[in-house]
């Protein structure tokens, strides 16, 4: 097994345990770890405890999830809320990379309406069931969620209008197959209104690895310069990464934003 197989199955074990969690609890019990164990609240504890936590549902506005299964919302644990910042509109398509138990592909589905779609990936099957299960609960019916890598979208080229993640892209090991993969999938004019954790630039790779685990969505974060640099050299423009919150020293929660040129190469 390579390094980068390892820390995969290590990602995926971390969160199957999560969805599972979750779905035992049956909607009234707790979300395991939270993003790896940097939640701030202790072990254990629900997401919902501390609405200051770097990680978690906490990140959202009590009214936009109290309408969602208790279960998706348990099951949230991103470092942001990219619907604040994707800006969607009725009748678009657009896909979670990362689904999760599927709290921001339901709430993607209510902001495009009946005319768009919303599409979630996921590599895990624990948390595949637990987002279809939500999804029936919500009686959604302009979703669909579907197994895949974030590195090889099972999506054909410009099948989305915005693609949106919430705490993933770091946990990747090929990043720039992301970022190529986002830029493919969208139509010309489609733009990414991600949620992740980033470093500040004079952090080196070994200062990031002492902060906090891989799995815990922050060694493997990319620097500001960095996440910029690779999405110009994925055709993206008008690329910005803004900080939001510090989830560890030199570490943020940020929102991440690119275009795709109407006309390309």
């Amino acid at each position: 097994m390579t390094v980068d197989e390892g820390l995969r199955d290590q990602v995926r074990d971390r969160y199957a345990r999560a969805a599972l969690t979750v779905t035992e609890a049956g909607g009234a019990g707790t979300a395991a770890d939270c993003c790896g164990g940097g939640c701030g609240a202790s072990a254990g504890s629900t997401v919902l405890d501390d609405v200051d936590a770097p990680f978690g549902a906490g990140l959202y506005e009590p009214g936009q999830t109290s309408q969602l299964p208790p279960e998706a919302v348990l099951a949230s644990l991103g470092c942001g809320n990219p619907l604040a910042v994707a800006e969607l509109r009725e009748g678009e398509r657009v896909l979670d990379l990362g689904s999760g138990g599927g709290i921001d592909v339901l709430l993607s589905a209510k902001r495009v309406g009946g005319t768009g779609f919303a599409y979630g990936l996921d590599m895990t099957d624990e948390m595949l069931e637990l987002a279809r299960a939500n999804a029936a609960r919500a009686g959604a019916g302009n979703v669909e969620f579907v197994k895949g890598h974030i590195e090889d979208i099972p999506l054909p080229d410009g099948a989305v209008d915005v693609v949106i993640s919430n705490c993933v892209i770091n946990l990747s090991v090929d990043k720039p197959a992301v970022m190529a993969q986002m830029f493919r999938v969208l139509t010309p004019g489609g733009r990414i209104g991600i949620s992740d954790v980033v470093a500040e630039d004079e952090l080196s790779a070994a200062d990031r690895a002492d902060r906090g685990s891989y799995v815990g969505c922050i060694a493997g974060a990319l620097s500001r310069t960095e996440y910029l640099s690779g999405l110009a050299a994925a055709g993206f423009v008008d690329a910005e990464v803004t900080f939001t919150h510090e989830a560890a020293p030199g570490m943020h929660a940020a929102i991440v934003r690119a275009t795709k040129p109407v006309q390309t190469d």
